[in-house]
């Protein structure tokens, strides 16, 4: 068998058969790239809509999270490093498939959900999982969230997108050499933001890392991208807190926070601050 690229992200692995690409979520299986964390599902639990982080899509009501394993991106201040970084004989994950993800979610309507959030891990090395499912949750009136790093191409990407109500994208830092440290490509989440924008609702989360993303210059570049292609694109400013390999990192002072909002505020309609 020969090698195949993968060609859903801008790593581009070329895989061997049955070897399994950086995200540890894709593989060559039979001359085909296949998620092998298909339906495998490591968390899920009934979130406020707040949480995604999205306040300006249908705030006050509830939405059932889900996640898998597997991530493009190497960030060292990973929240969910237990299962981005995990792979198939390490998660904790048990498969559930498209139909009864939808029947949960229905039975959870009463409770105030209104869909599901594909999120925890990068949802979008398994691209395929949050396509079926977002088709059927389509059919029974039920919204579907994306929460994603934005680190993919658009052509495996745009057959999902117009069944995305909304997303939440993670803009990590707005210089290339804060994305080469964690293994990605700005340029690449640029136009992913921009695409996305075209399809759903989009807002955008920054986390603030001291001495890292935290100057007045980047946060006032970044603002003002995204005012390029909409001012009413909610931005999230959040504070870091200390965890996996950059704990013995001071957390974001509240005020730099605060004051970076204003900030981007000078551009944008919608400027949040969180874990403050």
């Amino acid at each position: 068998m020969s090698n195949i690229v993968c060609n859903v992200c801008p790593h581009h692995c070329n895989l061997d058969e049955n070897r399994i690409g950086l995200c540890k979520a894709r593989s060559n299986v039979n001359g085909r790239i296949i998620p092998i964390n298909y339906g495998m599902l490591t968390s899920i639990a009934l979130d406020p809509i707040e949480k995604k982080p999205l306040k300006n899509f249908y705030p006050g009501k509830k939405i059932l999270s889900v996640g898998s394993f597997g991530c493009n991106l190497k960030c060292p201040f990973c929240q969910n490093n237990e299962i981005s970084f995990a792979s198939k004989e390490t998660a904790n994950a048990r498969y559930v498939k498209p139909e009864d993800l939808i029947h949960a979610a229905i039975d959870l309507v009463p409770r105030g959900n209104i869909g599901i959030a594909y999120t925890y891990n990068e949802p979008l090395v398994g691209y395929e999982y949050v396509r079926d499912c977002a088709v059927l949750a389509r059919k029974n009136n039920l919204k579907n969230v994306v929460v994603t790093n934005g680190c993919f191409c658009k052509e495996p990407i745009k057959e999902l997108l117009p069944f995305v109500d909304a997303l939440n994208i993670d803009l990590k830092g707005f210089t290339e050499k804060f994305y080469d440290k964690i293994g990605g490509d700005l340029e690449t989440v640029k136009q992913f933001i921009a695409f996305a924008a075209e399809f759903s609702h989009v807002e955008v989360t920054t986390l603030i890392i001291p001495d890292e993303n935290d100057s007045e210059e980047e946060i006032l570049h970044l603002s003002k991208f995204i005012a390029s292609i909409n001012p009413n694109i909610p931005l999230h400013l959040s504070r870091f807190f200390p965890c996996y390999k950059m704990e013995d990192k001071s957390a974001t002072e509240v005020s730099k926070v605060y004051h970076l909002a204003e900030i981007a505020r000078e551009s944008l309609k919608y400027v949040y601050e969180g874990n403050c």
